[in-house]
């Protein structure tokens, strides 16, 4: 017998997890939330998505102060990379982020129990503490938030030293001279602009014909010629067939798919971020009798129940984009649901962003998806380097792109490669909402001069009346 139960258990506390279960306990319900780590916030906080960026925006700094400062009439002399002290913000920023997690907790008298959390029944959570020990806790409904882990090569295993997963290459102690990046999505493309701009040649090598591939075309071919001014290299549409490591050297041999042929290349360190796969792995799913897919996702209805009505899952175990802010709507549409029996996520409108330099966002339908699905379409674009604001930073590569229902004008999809693109699609995101038009965009104030006016630019450029070019 359970010694204490609750009407909501949440098993992970990541972005999804914590989120969800502060607005569980916002609306009243009795809440407790698993984590098998000794720090809150997940992946996301820990080793994912927080000190990714704060490296890079440290990274950003020191490019600039090495490449673009002068321009600006401020020269500066004897420039050093200070690595650990670089570390040493990350990890606080961390610290300062998770330790946020468990005031909100306290704060919202969520109780939070350290540990493995497992099924031991459709209602019963079993947790295995660090000693062994273990614990049961009772619940009349579940969240199941656990999110995902790195994938791992079969022919590539990960040493944690020479060949590494993206919370490795969090933590070099030294700048590789040379890094092989294995994949050219998001994590992969941040990750060697952090490296490439403190000084490490970077070779990516992706298997698809372009990098970001799961974005409107116009992005990925944007972003692959910035990178590569920015002194990045790509093999595309190239295989990794293997990664030895002789002494403190890895040989990268790779087949070229297009080509044919191998050849081989050396590095100092292989960062592999070929995806990620959801993390379910001894949860027991199968005491609860909870079923996956293939993949072993958790499989769930449009109110995010899983086979067993009472347990939800959310974030990276189910379906759809690996993202932290998808993850969070979910958590509270599944807490909402539980107290009101409304709950509701627009997956139409969720935004993807990639945190290079320039950066990437996108919303919406690509343009090859509107063609796929035999949508007919208005395409409006601006470029930065027409903004007035874009040029006073000295930040003019990219563009915008908003593409709209041919017959209506309502948005279908909103795309920008640029400086601060991360912030400035949350316009869209908005509008979209609210079932917004070009025309409403077209009509809308941007105080100038900000960046923001290439979206009105844009969104002009729909109806042929960009005022600016």
């Amino acid at each position: 017998m359970a010694e204490k139960k609750f009407d909501l258990v949440v098993i992970g506390s990541g972005p999804g997890g914590y989120v969800g279960a502060i607005r569980a306990a916002q609306l009243g319900l009795k809440t407790a939330v698993v984590e098998k780590d000794p720090t809150f916030g997940g992946t996301c906080l820990n080793v994912g998505c927080i000190p990714s960026k704060a490296l890079l925006q440290s990274s950003e700094h020191f490019a600039a102060a090495k490449k673009e400062f002068s321009e600006h009439g401020i020269d500066i002399a004897d420039l050093k990379l200070n690595l650990p002290n670089m570390m040493k913000r990350k990890e606080k920023i961390v610290s300062d982020l998770t330790g946020g997690v468990k005031g909100l907790f306290q704060k919202n008298k969520i109780e939070t129990f350290e540990g493995h959390g497992s099924f031991k029944d459709a209602h019963t959570v079993v947790v295995t503490k660090n000693d062994g020990s273990t614990e049961e806790i009772g619940a009349d409904k579940i969240m199941i938030a656990t999110g995902s882990t790195p994938v791992e090569l079969p022919h590539i295993k990960f040493d944690r030293d020479r060949i590494v997963d993206s919370t490795g290459a969090l933590s070099f102690s030294e700048v590789p001279k040379r890094l092989c990046v294995i994949g050219g999505g998001v994590i992969g493309l941040e990750l060697g602009s952090v490296w490439s701009r403190l000084g490490s040649q970077v070779t990516v090598v992706e298997f698809a014909d372009r990098l970001i591939a799961g974005m409107d075309i116009q992005l990925s071919k944007d972003i692959l010629r910035f990178l590569k001014k920015q002194g990045m290299e790509f093999k595309l549409s190239s295989k990794v067939t293997g990664a030895q490591v002789k002494g403190d050297k890895v040989v990268v041999s790779y087949e070229d798919m297009k080509k044919g042929g191998e050849d081989s290349f050396e590095v100092d360190r292989v960062l592999v971020a070929v995806g990620r796969r959801a993390y379910t792995d001894k949860l027991g799913l199968e005491n609860a009798g909870i079923q996956t897919d293939d993949r072993g996702r958790i499989e769930v209805n449009e109110h995010l129940q899983t086979n067993q009505p009472h347990i939800f899952a959310i974030g990276d175990v189910i379906k759809g984009a690996m993202l932290a802010h998808k993850a969070e709507e979910e958590g509270v549409a599944v807490a909402e649901y539980l107290a009101t029996g409304y709950g509701h996520v627009n997956y139409d409108t969720v935004p993807g962003v990639v945190y290079t330099w320039p950066e990437v966002a996108s919303v919406g339908k690509t343009e090859q998806e509107l063609k796929d699905a035999g949508i007919s379409y208005n395409s409006g674009m601006f470029p930065f380097s027409a903004n007035g604001r874009a040029k006073a930073f000295g930040m003019t590569d990219g563009r915008v792109k908003i593409l709209a229902d041919a017959k209506t004008d309502k948005l279908l999809g909103v795309h920008i490669t640029g400086p601060n693109a991360s912030e400035l699609i949350a316009e869209a995101v908005v509008a979209m909402e609210f079932g917004g038009s070009a025309e409403d965009l077209a009509r809308s104030f941007h105080a100038h001069p900000t960046l923001a006016e290439t979206m009105r630019e844009a969104a002009l450029a729909v109806d042929k009346r960009a005022r600016q070019m």
